[in-house]
């Protein structure tokens, strides 16, 4: 058992340095260091704390659904993907048990560990997306990413048309993404926990921006008016932190 154990804090310390400097691409992930995969005892992954309060997305997005969301919904991914790495198929995942390995093998592990690993993973981004915005400014985004936007969608206000629309339509629970693909932004969507680095038949790019729809993230606020939250999504749209990731290559 000791054995065990330190076998698998030593591979999740490993991982963790392998993440910190990564890179998103065909088959890697980009991470900001902060982001996520923070360990504690025993090795294990640990919930990331957010980098503002509760309340700070207000009026957009509310305090209860950020404290639930945060301490219920996304804990009981980090919880159940520890689980289910203690009992991960070493002929499929290998250690170290980074987020870049797990996804290479998306397609072969357990759906558990999938689907919990895309949950700690697409969470610990999703609320570094996020941005408070107390005086309600319109954000868009500027320099290189604010250009590739106006060149691959024409205009911001044709992009944000464009992603809305696919958010608003995905069928049950999933995210909406904005990725780079071979140099062309592009959005796409994904069902459930997935996400465009998972070795899965999805499209696949670097992720820039992304948005989470499954009910928990609204229905305490907007009940069944999905649009309505999109739309006021936006106001709190981290397009610095997104400009950070479309800018490391």
């Amino acid at each position: 058992m000791n054995y065990r154990r330190d076998f698998l804090k030593k591979s999740a310390l490993l991982a963790f340095t392998t993440l910190g400097t990564s890179l998103i691409g065909k088959d890697k992930i980009n991470t900001v260091e902060e982001l996520l995969l923070k360990t504690g005892d025993g090795g294990k992954y640990t919930l990331p704390a957010l980098p503002y309060a509760y309340d700070a997305l207000e009026p957009f997005i509310d305090k209860q659904t950020m404290e639930i969301h945060h301490t219920k919904h996304h804990q009981s991914y980090v919880d159940k993907l520890n689980a289910e790495l203690e009992k991960a198929d070493p002929k499929i995942l290998q250690a170290p048990y980074s987020f870049e390995n797990i996804f290479k093998v998306a397609s072969k592990v357990q759906p558990a560990l999938r689907n919990n690993a895309g949950g700690h993973y697409n969470h610990s981004l999703f609320w570094q997306l996020l941005k408070p915005n107390p005086e309600s400014k319109v954000n868009v985004p500027g320099g290189k990413l604010g250009e590739a936007i106006n060149k691959d969608f024409k205009s911001f206000d044709e992009f944000k048309k464009e992603f809305s629309e696919k958010a608003v339509k995905i069928f049950g629970s999933g995210w909406c993404w904005l990725i780079e693909q071979n140099g062309k932004l592009k959005i796409t969507t994904t069902p459930n926990q997935d996400n465009p680095v998972m070795d899965l038949e999805i499209e696949k790019g670097k992720i820039i921006m992304g948005l989470d729809v499954w009910e928990h993230a609204y229905y305490l606020k907007y009940q069944n008016k999905r649009a309505d939250y999109i739309s006021n999504w936006w106001n709190v749209a981290n397009w610095e932190k997104a400009t950070e990731l479309f800018n490391n290559k």
